[in-house]
């Protein structure tokens, strides 16, 4: 009753609020709020102006509001589609004579410019950090993935608050600002429920965010996440892919923004990740490229090179480099083994073809909304050299490979229809990743030499970029996009943002070039390096190490001065044909030092080729450091380094549970999924507990309890005996409740590194399922309490790194 006289007291005086009259004070308000002028400023934020209203004792006596006025965009000012790809060579799209049509891709090319000589760094987070930036990757603590970040300044994996972002400066100068696809720039440690969120997208800049963190995810299945928290993909959707979702959200965005500030320019920045494994695509995409690849990577090579020449995106005297000797002859392989590549090269192509039409779908709405002809659309065709991880043979489980494990035709020879889909987690091979690095040396991590670093960029701007269809041959690099953007939008480089002194802009604004193919290049100088493996750029020539470190092999353990250097004269030379090292040795001896000047200037040093022991979660900066015991409880998906680290050592896990009258099942906890990983589940108050050494056959270990648990409280552990001396070593699993052995088995091998990218799931499962015989997400049925962890680590021990 209480209630309901309140609620109508304050309607009575609503309405009588509603019949008096507006003071002409009121009316004034109204027309108080200023309209913004752009105000050039390398001080971010601008600090708030005076106040230049007046202030009466009443409002009546002379008073006059007046808001700050907005932060707007200067006049015109562009909008920005920032687009880069994942794990795409320069000779994949047709736009560059590869064999994957991507009208998409071709059609900015046509509305504007081809870049023939831009770079990346030959590795995922250090490209992207370096683009975000417009600093050397180095510089701003990114010399690899955050996976491998180490304590030296250079490999932090932060991003320095004295290297303000494209979006962020953006955003203080009038735009909205949003990120759809791969995050692979958030340190390790900090990618938690818990934060910080400093070095989220949210903390870069970017007003929204929808993708997944990490270096990779599932097309059918993403560990998803919108600005700070997990989603999952629709349920209820058998044909859900992730490309298509991303486009859907990159549409609703601009939709969004479009419609609430549609004077307002935006910066969207579009990374899908489909380029990189696993591959994945629609059937009816993939069927569309069968037997296309049948004649092998050789012939695909000439191929591609004359295509390349045809369209003019190498010189006429570019000469094609010849595969090396740790790559097998294509007529070498056996029948099954052709079978194998060429099938998984067609879902790689599928893949990519697939995206690049979902991309189109993300133009066709700024032609829609007739925002297009004042559109900077910058499209990087990969942020990187074509990945050479999936082996010599390729792999229907790339993870595998990533840990050091190969996979084997023997294996993949009876899963060919199942590649591309759901059940498939593949990787094509090094061979055809060599392929699509056509002309040059090399793939993707070798940082030394253009198949590693070289892609193919277009940048479309109807409104400004006259030329239509041209090629641009200045030397470039990642970090020229940020002081292109800069000064094509007319807003100055900061000096302070946020409080913050900037390091300066290592880049070099491109805009020189949109309208004058014949000038001379600005960027002259530029260091490469990744895992030791190095090069130099200046003027023309370039000094580069002989990999040592091959991209397929994950433990290579050898001195980072043991390298052998080539010289090779670029200006002449397009490709690196010819190794000039033996003619010119007091050149080579002088760009040597020039290297290790840039190195010691940017951050590089020190130079470290390994990649497993820095893979180690142990290694880095945690909440979970020097604690022994955890306590979780059921809630949303956590990413791996969320929890803590259960590889290359002992440890023992308890479920607290209370099983229903009915009895109970489903998934108490899971880590990874059916790729590797695993899992404690109870099927008809049975537990279960499954350990994937990936998913190849006879290698993994399963213990099913015989006797159902009874209703009430039980307590059901997990107990592992690791072998130790190293990683992935052996051990025997024991599974029990309430203090009663239930089963019991060895594993001779366990991972690793990584067991996927799915992350962690507590009362049920998100992602893949660990065990077939349920369908995610399989909620426990009974009463999950908590899932409690011991590791077991030495006594003194603040690091748990593998016994």
């Amino acid at each position: 009753m209480i209630k309901s006289r309140s609620w109508l007291y304050a309607c009575s005086v609503l309405a009588t609020i509603g019949q008096l009259p507006v003071a002409p004070q009121a009316a004034a308000q109204s027309t108080a709020v200023p309209s913004g002028v752009f105000s050039p400023a390398t001080v971010l934020p601008r600090p708030v102006p005076p106040y230049q209203g007046t202030l009466g004792v009443t409002p009546a006596e002379s008073s006059k509001p007046h808001y700050p006025p907005p932060v707007v965009a200067p006049k015109g000012a562009p909008n920005v589609l920032l687009i880069m790809t994942d794990d795409v060579g320069f000779g994949t799209y047709s736009g560059f004579g590869g064999p994957v049509p991507t009208p998409v891709f071709d059609a900015v090319a046509a509305n504007g410019l081809r870049y023939n000589r831009f770079h990346t760094t030959a590795l995922c987070s250090p490209t992207r950090a370096a683009l975000l930036t417009g600093r050397n990757h180095h510089s701003v603590g990114t010399g690899v993935i955050q996976e491998l970040a180490t304590g030296y300044p250079g490999y932090t994996s932060i991003i320095p608050k004295s290297a303000a972002t494209i979006a962020e400066v953006l955003r203080q100068n009038g735009y909205a600002t949003g990120w759809l696809g791969k995050n692979h720039n958030i340190p390790d440690w900090e990618n938690s429920p818990a934060g910080p969120f400093d070095n989220w997208p949210s903390g870069l800049g970017f007003d929204y965010f929808f993708g997944f963190n990490g270096g990779e995810t599932d097309q059918w299945a993403p560990a998803l996440t919108e600005n700070r928290n997990p989603v999952e993909p629709p349920a209820n959707d058998p044909n859900y892919i992730l490309d298509r979702d991303l486009a859907d959200h990159a549409i609703n965005w601009l939709r969004t923004v479009g419609t609430q500030a549609p004077d307002k320019p935006f910066f969207l920045y579009y990374a899908p990740g489909s380029g990189h494994a696993p591959h994945q695509a629609p059937k009816e995409w993939i069927a569309k490229f069968r037997g296309q690849f049948d004649q092998g990577w050789d012939k695909l090579r000439e191929e591609t090179f004359a295509r390349q020449k045809k369209l003019g995106v190498i010189p006429a005297d570019a000469k094609l480099t010849p595969r090396p000797p740790e790559i097998p002859a294509w007529d070498s392989l056996s029948p099954d083994a052709k079978k194998v590549a060429a099938r998984l090269m067609e879902v790689y192509a599928a893949t990519n073809a697939y995206s690049d039409h979902q991309i189109g779908r993300v133009i066709e709405e700024l032609r829609a909304q007739g925002r297009l002809d004042n559109t900077i659309i910058i499209y990087i065709e990969g942020d990187n050299g074509a990945s050479a991880e999936g082996g010599l043979n390729g792999s229907i489980n790339q993870m595998a490979g990533l840990n050091g494990v190969p996979d084997t035709v023997a294996n993949m020879i009876n899963h060919l229809d199942e590649m591309g889909g759901p059940m498939s987690d593949e990787h094509y091979p090094a061979g055809f990743a060599w392929a699509m690095d056509t002309p040059f040396q090399w793939t993707k991590q070798v940082a030394s030499h253009w198949g590693g670093t070289r892609n193919g960029m277009t940048i479309s701007w109807p409104a400004r970029i006259k030329a239509h269809g041209e090629i641009r041959s200045q030397f470039s690099h990642v970090i020229d996009i940020a002081p292109t953007l800069y000064e094509a939008i007319g807003i100055p480089q900061p000096t302070d943002v946020n409080g913050v002194k900037q390091k300066p802009i290592e880049g070099t604004s491109l805009v020189y070039s949109f309208n004058n193919a014949a000038a001379p290049d600005r960027h002259t100088t530029q260091y490469f390096e990744m895992f030791a493996n190095r090069a130099i750029y200046q003027d023309g020539w370039v000094a580069a190490t002989h990999p040592k470190r091959l991209p397929w092999v994950a433990v290579q353990p050898f001195d980072a001065n043991a390298f052998t250097w080539e010289l090779y004269h670029v200006a002449k030379d397009y490709s690196e044909a010819e190794d000039l090292a033996a003619k010119e040795p007091e050149r080579l001896k002088k760009m040597q030092a020039a290297f290790l000047e840039e190195a010691r200037k940017y951050n590089v040093l020190p130079l470290d080729p390994s990649t497993i022991a820095r893979m180690q979660a142990d290694q880095r900066p945690s909440a979970f450091a020097g604690r022994r015991d955890f306590t979780f409880y059921p809630g949303p998906r956590l990413p791996d380094p969320a929890f803590p680290e259960v590889k290359n050592k002992s440890f023992t896990l308890t479920a607290t549970v209370d099983v229903p009258r009915e009895g109970a099942e489903g998934v108490l906890v899971t880590e990874g999924g059916r790729f590797g990983g695993w899992g404690l589940v109870m099927y008809k108050s049975k537990p279960s507990f499954i350990y994937k050494f990936f998913n190849f056959p006879g290698q993994s270990v399963r213990l099913d309890s015989q006797v159902p648990l009874a209703p009430g409280k039980h307590a059901i552990v997990v107990d592992f005996k690791y072998d130790g001396g190293g990683f992935g070593k052996g051990g025997v699993f024991t599974l029990k409740a309430d203090g009663k052995d239930l089963a019991q088995g060895r594993i001779e091998h366990t991972v690793p590194g990584w067991f996927s990218t799915e992350g962690v799931s507590i009362g049920s499962d998100t992602g893949t399922p660990v065990d077939e015989d349920y369908k995610v997400p399989f909620p426990f049925s009974g009463t999950l309490e908590r899932i409690d962890l011991h590791l077991d680590i030495p006594a003194g021990r603040t690091r748990s790194s593998p016994d």
